[in-house]
This record gives C-alpha cells, sequence and structure tokens, in this order.
C-alpha cells in the first residue's frame, strides 16, 4: 500500500501556538503523537511519500525520528528540509529525495510537489466514465488564507467551460489535494483516503459558508 502526507514539522514547536496552533502541550508530545498516528497506520513494507516539510530538527534529530517511522520512505522535498543540507544526515533511510515526481497509483497517475501546482501534467485527463486519471497533491500551505485561495481556485476551474481536445465543451477538470497532515489527524493515508477526505471536507465546508451566509 501507499500512503502520501504533507507538512509534519517534526520538532516545530512554535506550531503548537502559531499558524497551525496544534495544541500539544509540548513539542515532545506532539512527535510521539504523530510517530503514533503514522505506526499505527502503516506497515513495514508499506510505502510512504512525504510531500516536503517531514522535520524542523537537526540532521541528528531526524536521523533518529527516522528509524522509528514504519516504511518505505520517499521525500518531496520541502523549503522548510533543512536537514537535507546537512553532512550528518543520512539519506538512506529514503528510497529518493525529489523535488518533484510523477507516479502511477492503481491506474491513475499522481503529481507529487511540495508546492500547489495549478496547471499540472495530464489535468484534462479523464476515464470513459468522466472521472479523474491525474491527482496533483501537494503541502506547504497548511491550512491557511493561503489553503482558501487554492480551493477558491479550483471551484472557479471547476466552474470554467472549455473546449477540450476532441472538440466537445466541458467543465474543465481540477482536482488538486492539499495532504496536510491535520487533516488526516497526522496519518498518512492512501490515494483513495484522500480524495474522500477532500470531499468530506470540502462538503463540510460548503455548508459552513452557507450556513454564515
Amino acid at each position: 500500500m501507499r500512503y502520501y502526507i504533507a507538512d509534519c514539522h517534526f520538532f516545530h514547536g512554535a506550531l503548537n501556538q502559531k499558524m497551525d496552533r496544534r495544541g500539544f502541550e509540548s513539542m515532545e508530545a506532539m512527535n510521539q503523537y504523530m510517530i503514533g498516528q503514522w505506526n499505527r497506520k502503516v506497515r513495514r513494507n508499506d510505502e510512504v511519500v512525504i510531500l516536503g516539510d517531514l522535520s524542523w530538527g537537526t540532521a541528528e534529530e531526524t536521523n533518529r525520528l527516522l528509524e522509528q517511522l514504519h516504511g518505505k520512505l520517499y521525500l518531496i522535498q520541502g523549503n522548510h528540509d533543512r536537514f537535507l543540507k546537512d553532512t550528518a544526515f543520512c539519506r538512506e533511510r529514503f528510497q529518493w529525495i525529489q523535488p518533484y515526481a510523477e507516479l502511477h497509483d492503481n491506474k491513475r497517475k499522481v503529481i507529487l510537489c511540495h508546492y500547489p501546482v495549478m496547471c499540472y501534467n495530464g489535468q484534462y485527463r479523464l476515464d470513459k466514465e468522466g472521472n479523474p486519471k491525474v491527482y496533483m497533491l501537494y503541502g506547504h500551505v497548511h491550512d491557511t488564507h493561503d489553503q482558501r485561495l487554492m480551493e477558491q481556485f479550483q471551484r472557479i476551474t471547476a466552474q470554467t467551460e472549455a473546449e477540450a481536445a476532441d472538440g466537445a465543451v466541458r467543465k474543465i477538470p481540477c482536482h488538486m489535494i492539499n495532504c496536510f497532515c491535520m487533516y488526516s489527524d497526522y496519518m498518512p493515508l492512501s490515494l483513495d483516503e484522500w480524495i474522500g477526505l477532500d470531499e468530506q471536507r470540502r462538503s463540510g465546508r460548503r455548508i459552513s459558508d452557507e450556513t454564515e451566509i
């Protein structure tokens, strides 16, 4: 099984009070909870693609962290993964480390980047039933105003009609998912699980917006 997760920020204690406001009593408590959630889900031979910003810790701290996490690990480099520049960091724990990747997942393609790619490769590809054949998975924006802007962009795009390659006029596909760790209670999730959670979260937000109106 392959799982995905973004922006864990292990060792970044300030996120308990600022930005994310995670609410753990300490950095240590946050780390232990995230390790427990990870290992509760992931088995030794599962794959986990980390969409950037895994750790705010030193190379030595991150090395010790990686020894505790289950699975075969792949890293999409994030802007806060400072440990990568330290020669003391042990890269062997990762199958690969890349700034961008395109993989296949159960007959679908996934575009992987720490940063949201608004016009991603394969965006217009649908199967015979009209289901998306390509998803763009990202992180970086957490649950901030930037994520609200991304959601607005996706709504506008999905409501916009354009001529397709076959000459038909259709609404533009836009299937981007923020794999922010707090959305999944710090658990890596499969592509199908992220799709379901994303739909549920967006539906809840729409209801909330309608209630406010």
